[in-house]
């Protein structure tokens, strides 16, 4: 058998980093055979200026909505950013498929080898069918009241259907968010998700909170938009994260999405609820999207204190300017100093493998995965700058 040999500056093996001495072995396929000290390599070892690294898993995507770049205005907060998007989503078929297949492309080139992708309809089924990237498919339901509760459940099984009939089996049914989806949905959504991989936007916004506390706040101006009747939800007496959790009690992983305002208490009630119930909760954050859409970031010295499993994520470019993890750990450092990138590269890699369930063969340099290799260029102090970049070497 073929070997292939790497070395670099140093490598990043997915959870900690390893010094310039050790050099990577695969066979000619990619599939990682061992890390070694380089007086054990032998010849043919290549040799890199930057750090090797395991490819990236994009833990939160919406991939259907690329066509949507520079469509939403930044800054309208998240209630007004919806209501857009509701409102000029739909564009040509064409152009859709194109800029699905851009986006794609995009991410590879970026690194990104692994992508959970929220899904509201089969638009990016062709895409996947021939792309380098692995997909989960979070196949989206919303439904806040309990009117034809059941009718409106099998329009996602249907398009959860189209998914496994076109073998795309790496999916699950989840729900958009607290405040559209109602107690029976989340039933419904627990009882079809038991086993698999659960996400959910997780306060983004501090009026998700107000709503679940107090039955008020800018999601009225939702409803009504939609023209959803609210009369028969009642206010829990407290943020959303504990009144919702409880109703996801059956799936294996938990990918909280955002939490931009989620607090001590929420972290506390989700740590006691996911032990309980024998789950896995990972924390994902989209930084560029927060800034974009509410111009705030989540507290990650909160997360770190408290030994949250985080991962990371892009969103979409209906509020992003690229698809690219490298972007948002920039974003991250620059507004947290202390963030090593030693760090944020394990929430990019090992973790995320591990949120979606896939860390068989993706996150780490372990022997027997296949997880494909980047060298990222351009640190200082090992810090990212704004040069920095990932180049796909596997």
């Amino acid at each position: 058998m073929r070997y292939r040999k790497f070395k670099a500056d140093f490598i990043f093996d997915g959870k900690n980093i390893l010094g310039e001495d050790k050099v990577l072995i695969t066979n000619e396929n990619g599939v990682i055979e061992t890390i070694v000290n380089e007086a054990e390599a032998g010849d043919g070892v290549q040799a890199f200026k930057g750090w090797l690294s395991p490819g990236f898993i994009n833990c939160h995507c919406h991939l259907e909505l690329s066509h949507m770049n520079n469509v939403i205005e930044s800054g309208t907060g998240l209630v007004d950013f919806l209501i857009t998007v509701v409102g000029k989503r739909g564009f040509e078929k064409a152009i859709i498929a194109e800029a699905i297949k851009a986006a794609d492309t995009e991410m590879y080139e970026n690194g990104i080898v692994a992508v959970g992708d929220i899904c509201n309809t089969a638009d990016t089924i062709p895409a996947k069918h021939v792309s380098k990237i692995r997909y989960y498919n979070f196949i989206e339901a919303i439904g806040f009241t309990n009117n034809n509760i059941s009718i409106v459940f099998e329009r996602f099984i249907k398009l959860y259907n189209n998914f496994i009939i076109e073998e795309l089996t790496d999916a699950s049914i989840v729900p958009h968010a607290p405040y559209t989806i109602s107690s029976a949905m989340f039933e419904l959504i627990n009882n079809a998700s038991a086993g698999k991989i659960v996400s959910i936007h997780n306060q983004e916004t501090e009026a998700e909170n107000e709503l679940y506390r107090t039955k008020t706040g800018d999601f009225f101006k939702l409803y009504q938009q939609l023209n959803i009747n609210t009369g028969f939800f009642q206010p829990y007496g407290k943020s959303s994260l504990p009144s919702y959790l409880t109703l996801l009690s059956k799936a294996k992983n938990l990918l909280l999405v955002h939490n931009t305002f989620t607090t001590q208490a929420d972290i506390d009630f989700a740590f006691q609820q996911s032990k309980a119930n024998q789950q896995q909760v990972f924390w994902c954050f989209c930084p560029n999207a927060n800034l974009y859409i509410e111009n705030q970031l989540p507290d990650i010295k909160l997360f770190i204190d408290n030994d949250c499993n985080i991962v990371l994520g892009t969103d979409s470019y209906s509020s992003n300017y690229s698809l690219n993890l490298l972007d948002e750990m920039r974003t991250l450092q620059t507004h947290f100093p202390f963030l090593e990138t030693e760090r944020m590269l394990q929430w990019a890699t090992y973790n995320g493998a591990a949120a979606l369930g896939i860390q068989d063969r993706y996150g780490s340099f372990e022997k027997g995965k296949q997880p494909g290799i980047l060298l990222i260029t351009n640190f200082r102090d090992k810090k990212l700058m704004q040069t920095s970049a990932a180049t796909r070497i596997v």
